[in-house]
């Protein structure tokens, strides 16, 4: 990338709480985690600062470890993840800042995405606002993880994508899908090269209802191959979602 400037560019790893935002991307007439980091950023750093993230998560689904890129012709110094944490509100937290080649994308050159998805099997008052409160009907997790295994047998995931947004393609590669229970919390891992807008909570709904005998687990080759997200079932709540890792080759 050539510029009459000798721009640098930089990586931010960092995480944060959903709760309060619209998602991460701006939008207007609406508070996003992207917002809070670039005001951020261009105040300490005495000029505008635009920052491209790993993607975009949805209103009040959380990041445990999210990635960004920004231009700036300032060598930046160790003291900044300090300066932005002291600067940020409590619910978003810088973990490093790293210089990376002057074409490097957080987006683009992503190689994959994880997600954890969390349901709480017994009330609980203290997970109300971190995960899916659903104890009222037992779930068969062994349904679930015969579900997930029919995950791997696509790659176009149309039934569990958002209507009417702008994806140029719904094929996405599968690398990880599988239910874990730890005591009462019941936690669901899935990786993949890329995710479409609102597609975990979708799976996650559609595996609640195998999970309480309203589907069968052989029914999810059905709900992908109808490719109509009226198929699937419906979202899982925002709050139980968090992104928690993304890959790169640096």
């Amino acid at each position: 990338m050539w510029s009459y400037y000798n721009t640098l560019r930089y990586f931010i790893e960092f995480s944060y709480n959903g709760k309060n935002y619209f998602g991460y991307q701006i939008q207007p007439d609406a508070i996003s985690v992207q917002e809070e980091l670039e005001k951020a950023l261009s105040t300490i750093l005495r000029e505008e600062i635009k920052t491209t993230g790993a993607g975009r998560t949805d209103t009040g689904v959380h990041a445990k470890k999210i990635f960004a890129h920004f231009d700036t012709e300032k060598e930046l110094s160790d003291e900044l993840p300090r300066r932005l944490n002291s600067f940020l509100p409590q619910d978003i937290s810088i973990e490093r800042i790293f210089k990376v080649k002057d074409d490097f994308h957080a987006r683009f050159d992503a190689t994959y995405r994880t997600y954890e998805y969390y349901i709480s099997l017994s009330k609980n008052p203290f997970t109300q606002e971190s995960a899916w409160q659903h104890w009222k009907r037992p779930l068969d997790i062994d349904k679930m993880n015969e579900a997930c295994k029919i995950l791997f047998e696509y790659e176009d995931f149309t039934s569990f994508a958002k209507l009417k947004t702008d994806n140029k393609t719904n094929i996405c590669k599968m690398y990880k899908a599988e239910w874990e229970q730890n005591g009462t919390e019941l936690k669901f891992t899935v990786s993949a090269n890329r995710f479409l807008r609102n597609m975990v909570r979708a799976i996650v709904g559609t595996m609640v209802e195998i999970g309480t005998g309203k589907l069968k687990p052989e029914d999810m080759r059905k709900v992908i191959e109808d490719k109509n997200r009226n198929a699937a079932g419906t979202s899982a709540p925002a709050h139980g979602l968090y992104l928690v890792d993304v890959g790169y080759e640096f």
